[in-house]
């Protein structure tokens, strides 16, 4: 069975924002992190070489493939900030929000910068999502 590549590692979060050189971007990272943590009550954790996550759980698949996965997290990336949440939750939950300026995949929301988004409807967002993930999946907290 192959091996899962994105992992939690032992890397340091704040080395890896610090790569980061659009100083917009890299603040949004620092001020993220604070709203996951205040929204999760975890500590943030490498997982791969560019996710930021909050939470894990076990999976496992009827194809029998398992492995870990973050419960919330994000990503810089080059165009956007992609934020990972609880598959339905952004489709279902965006929707009937005041969120402001982002777009959306299956369990993804994209927003270009922090100012583009209301911080305290989006602080409850990432709440409900990991709530629902944990319900779902239980969760090692």
């Amino acid at each position: 069975m192959k091996e899962q590549k994105t992992k939690p590692t032992e890397s340091s979060v704040n080395a890896f924002i610090d790569t980061i050189t659009d100083e917009t971007k890299r603040n949004d990272c620092y001020t993220l992190v604070d709203i996951f943590k205040k929204a999760t009550g975890q500590e943030p954790k490498m997982w791969g070489t560019s996710i930021i996550g909050f939470g894990s759980y076990h999976y496992k698949y009827a194809s029998g493939h398992e492995g870990d996965s973050c419960m919330v997290g994000f990503s810089p990336r080059k165009a956007n900030i992609s934020v990972y949440l609880t598959a339905g939750v952004v489709e279902s939950l965006s929707k009937t929000m005041d969120l402001g300026k982002f777009k959306n995949g299956k369990g993804c929301l994209y927003i270009n910068k922090l100012s583009d988004i209301n911080i305290p409807v989006f602080l409850e967002l990432v709440k409900k999502s990991n709530e629902i993930a944990i319900q779902r999946h239980g969760g090692k907290q």
